[in-house]
This record gives C-alpha cells, structure tokens and sequence, in this order.
C-alpha cells in the first residue's frame, strides 16, 4: 500500500473514532378551525451533509400523506416540495434524523495564506450587499484591518461577543426577522434577529456574510428549549465560511447542524405553504437533540 494512503486511511479512522451521533427530532402540527385545502409545501428539514457531517439515517411521515419532490435550491439546500389531495383539518410534519457530526481538522485552517481570486469575488458578491443604517454605524466597532485570516476570525468573534453581552436574548413567537434598528433600539431580540444583526454588521466591515438556520444541541434552558436554531457564516480567507453563534457569542462548533444557508433570513423557513379556507389555525413546534452512542 502506498505511504500516502496508509497515512490517509490511519486518519480516517481517528476521526471515526472521534465521531459523535446524534438523533434530531422536529414535529410540526397544525389545526385549521376547519378542513382547508392545502397548497404545496416546501420542507427544508434535511441538514447539509459534508466532510463533517452525514446522515446515518431519516423519516419524513406527512399527515394528510403528501407525494413528496426532493431538489437542491440554489443555495445547495436540500429542499422537499409536499403535494397534497383533498380537504385536512390539520397537518403534521414529523421528521427524524440520525446525523454521525465529525471533529474540524486537527491543524488551525485559519493558518493558511490564500487569496480571494475574481471567481470568488463574484461569487460572493451577493453576500456583501450591506443595508446602510444609521444606527448600525453609531453602534458597530471600527472597521478593523487584520492582516491574517486568524486576526479576521478573532475580530469576527469579538463583534458576536459583542452582540451576545450587549443586548438581551428574548424568544420571538411571531414570524419573521427584526430590522437592525428594530433590534438596537429595543436592545434584545431572538436567536435569527441577532444573526441578522451578526451578518449586517459583518457586511459592514467588508465581509461576505450569510445567515443558517439548523440545530443546536444543547440542555434546555430559557434560551433554548424545543426549536430550531440560527446563526450565521462569514467567508474568511483561507478558512472558507465560519460559523458564528451570537446568541451564545462564540463560533459554532460540532454542536450546530446546519439545514439551510441564504443571503436573507426570510428565504429559508423550515415549512412554508398556503392553504385555502376559513381563517384560524395554530401551530406547535417541538425540536430535540440528543446525542447517541457510537455503534462500533
């Protein structure tokens, strides 16, 4: 065997070795006051597999039974569009998954030395379209120059410590995202309006910047307790795009599993449809991580 791959292979199985398995459960319920006719639906439930991510295993049950169509959109997102037939007074989404997560690399990436060539700055140049706003510029450190990829990592992760001590963690029922002036004025804000902060004020200082919405593996707590999760990705040379958690002011690590990436916050909500007839509905949502043992 040649040396390459003999060193190859030993790596791999020390990563295995390291390799840690989790199961995700999300359930979504709705009830309509009465039978409504439901309009296609689009899923964005799948986590995006990787090098350091895989799914072991999943089910996706529909309840009405939907046919289901599986697509990447154009953020390579794995996407499923649900059809349905006939009338429903509700609708359950019911979704498990078995992910095996494995470690970063054992060297720092930020150590290496690469340059952004033109094919990357066009394709990144959707993510650096910043929204101009007043109070972002009173509020935002000045611009910092890092000469090296780890000092670009080290002043993003001090502006997400900022966000995190600055202002004060609140859960959001209603849907959508705060502006960025919405959140500063009213000093707290959820878990995906301090993503949007994190990314505006990253776009700020020249940074592409995208916003994730996934999972957390954490013990419940006032902050976190049956949901899903955002943060945020910023592309860093030589790193590629690093994960940031302002909510809890620190990168994301192999505790974050990514579903979906997007420019704007609104492109990518975990269930989105319509529906036709009377007016009325709630939902429930309920999100649980929980890590399993490693099968030999």
């Amino acid at each position: 065997m040649p040396p390459l791959l003999r060193s190859e292979l030993r790596g791999l199985s020390a990563m295995e070795m390291q390799m840690r398995r989790y199961r995700i459960v999300h359930n979504t319920y709705y009830n309509f006051a009465a039978p409504v006719e439901l309009g296609p639906h689009t899923l964005r439930l799948r986590p995006r597999e990787g090098h350091d991510l895989r799914i072991e295993a999943s089910t996706l049950e529909l309840d009405p039974p939907a046919t289901l169509q599986w697509h990447r959109d154009a953020e390579s997102n794995s996407v499923a569009t649900a059809r349905f037939s006939g009338r429903s007074a509700k609708l359950a989404i019911l979704s498990e998954l078995i992910v095996q997560q494995f470690p970063p690399p054992t060297t720092d990436p930020c150590s290496a030395t690469f340059s952004d060539t033109a094919v990357d700055e066009a394709v990144l140049s959707p993510y650096l379209r910043v929204v101009v706003d007043s109070q972002l510029t009173g509020w935002l450190p000045a611009t910092p120059r890092p000469a090296t990829s780890a000092q670009s990592h080290a002043a993003l992760e001090a502006l997400c410590q900022r966000v995190q001590q600055v202002l004060h963690y609140r859960v959001r029922d209603e849907p959508g995202v705060q502006s960025v002036a919405e959140t500063l004025q009213s000093g707290s804000g959820s878990c995906r309006d301090f993503a949007h902060l994190f990314i505006e004020a990253a776009r700020s200082w020249g940074y592409a910047a995208r916003f994730v919405s996934g999972y957390l593996h954490a013990a419940p707590s006032p902050d976190h307790f049956g949901a899903t999760h955002a943060w945020a990705e910023v592309y860093v040379v030589g790193c590629g795009w690093c994960g940031f958690d302002p909510t809890l002011g620190r990168a994301s690590g192999p505790e974050h599993f990514p579903v979906s990436v997007a420019r704007l916050p609104e492109s990518v909500p975990p269930v989105a449809g319509s529906i036709t007839g009377p007016a009325g509905t709630t939902m429930d949502v309920g999100v649980w991580v929980t890590e399993l043992p490693v099968v030999a």
